[in-house]
């Protein structure tokens, strides 16, 4: 009898076990679903090449890109930026895409740039309006950073910045420009702020 009852307490501590095996993977798997992050992942990444492709066509980045005028910039982005703003069209989607080329390293100014900007360009970050219900809570913009060759750039553990970068955090596109006068996440102008 005590027999049967030792291979009766050791059959339920073994279910036991399984059963909460099971309950930690499956309260991990929701719990990854629920924190997916709002930037990088496979869709985010697709998007942005269809966005790079588009600004090429309308001659916003790549070298057949229009110039403009440089200026002093800031951190996050270059000592030198020219941007660019144009409407252009994304998967049937026609928003704002607003380009700020971020130049950067040795000799950089504003003379310097305007001759030789491939020589100079460090990144080019994109704010593109998207589609209502994107992202409601921050006018509905997708955010992308690439590097001069229209790759993603990414962050310090790997994740492409393209998407809602930093949603819900003290520091990144998002907190940066949620500061910006005129309720539009521009800082240029307030031509895009919602009445």
């Amino acid at each position: 009898m005590k027999r049967f009852g030792s291979l009766a307490l050791g059959a339920t501590a073994v279910l036991l076990v399984g059963c909460t095996a099971m309950m930690v993977r499956n309260i991990a798997q929701d719990s990854a679903a629920e924190v997916k992050p709002p930037f990088s992942g496979p869709a985010n990444v697709k998007y942005a090449s269809q966005l790079w492709s588009a600004l090429e066509k309308a001659s916003l980045v790549g070298p057949g890109a229009v110039q403009s005028t440089p200026y002093e910039g800031q951190e996050p982005h270059g000592a030198v930026l020219v941007v660019l703003e144009q409407n252009v069209s994304v998967g049937g989607h026609t928003g704002v895409a607003i380009v700020k080329n971020n130049f950067g390293g040795e000799g950089v100014s504003k003379e310097t740039v305007a001759n030789e900007p491939g020589k100079y360009l460090a990144s080019v970050t994109v704010m593109y309006q998207r589609e209502q219900g994107y992202d409601p809570d921050h006018q509905n913009w997708f955010w992308a950073k690439y590097n001069p060759d229209g790759t993603l750039a990414a962050n310090p553990k790997g994740m492409k910045l393209a998407g809602r970068i930093a949603k819900g955090a003290q520091k990144g596109c998002i907190a940066c420009h949620d500061l910006a006068p005129g309720d539009d996440y521009v800082y240029n102008h307030d031509r895009l702020a919602q009445k």
